[in-house]
């Protein structure tokens, strides 16, 4: 499984990282390229354990039934699945700032390994092992870069 832990999975993201621009046309959902970068920053900041957002109620029902199904195979996360609230990222965005930024939480998360993963529970899919958070934290970058073609 294709996972952030891994440098070259770590490295091939930040080398399309680097191929957004902040007029790359979307090919679904309705953030635009600045805007879903610093949303993968947030979302980066759960898996490093820099917030620890509330679990919701769908996900307690569902989380567990689905979590499966996400994590089981290198199979792409679906076009506009839907988000965490706490992840809606609204107004302007630098994207430089924020690919430095998420390019800084990468790197991190790949130096401290599992053993600086968080131990708080996903919003939505509940309590992760730290290779779950990896895989979900690859799918879930590959999943915005391909919603601009990179």
């Amino acid at each position: 499984m294709k996972n952030l832990y891994e440098a070259a999975r770590a490295a091939e993201v930040k080398a399309r990282l680097s191929q957004l621009q902040a007029e790359s046309p979307r090919l679904w959902g309705k953030m635009n390229a600045p805007q879903a970068v610093a949303h993968c920053s947030a979302a980066m900041g759960w898996a490093l354990g820099d917030c620890h957002p509330s679990r919701l109620f769908i996900g307690r029902i569902l989380g567990q039934f689905i979590k499966p199904f996400v994590l089981r195979d290198d199979e792409p996360m679906r076009r506009n699945s839907p988000t965490s609230p706490d992840l809606v990222i609204e107004g302007q965005c630098d994207l430089l700032q924020q690919r430095q930024r998420l390019s800084s939480q990468i790197d991190q998360f790949v130096a401290g390994g599992p053993a600086a993963c968080t131990t708080s529970p996903h919003p939505f899919f509940g309590r992760l092992t730290p290779e779950e958070w990896a895989i979900l934290m690859y799918k879930h970058l590959d999943h915005h870069l391909r919603q601009f073609g990179a």
